[in-house]
């Protein structure tokens, strides 16, 4: 119990980072904003395994995460007009 309030309070914070950086004013809320933030996470996560960045099994670092987060918030605007 106590791992997934932790992934939703960095989940919480990596969305708000990336949010803060790439507006996307469509998108509110706490449940969306961690949601990006999680999603951002996975992204960073096995985008870096096919780079070459992290071994299989390793999760992204917290900047690496809010950069997903950024990528997924272009895409999300990219496709939304």
């Amino acid at each position: 119990m106590l791992h997934i309030i932790f992934i939703i309070l960095i989940g919480f914070v990596v969305g708000l980072i990336a949010r803060f950086f790439a507006p996307a004013p469509h998108i509110t809320g706490f449940w969306w904003t961690v949601l990006i933030g999680v999603v951002g996470s996975v992204i960073a996560t096995y985008g870096g395994q096919a780079l070459g960045l992290y071994r299989v099994g390793r999760p992204a670092g917290f900047i690496g995460s809010v950069l997903g987060a950024i990528i997924l918030l272009a895409l999300v605007r990219l496709f939304a007009h």
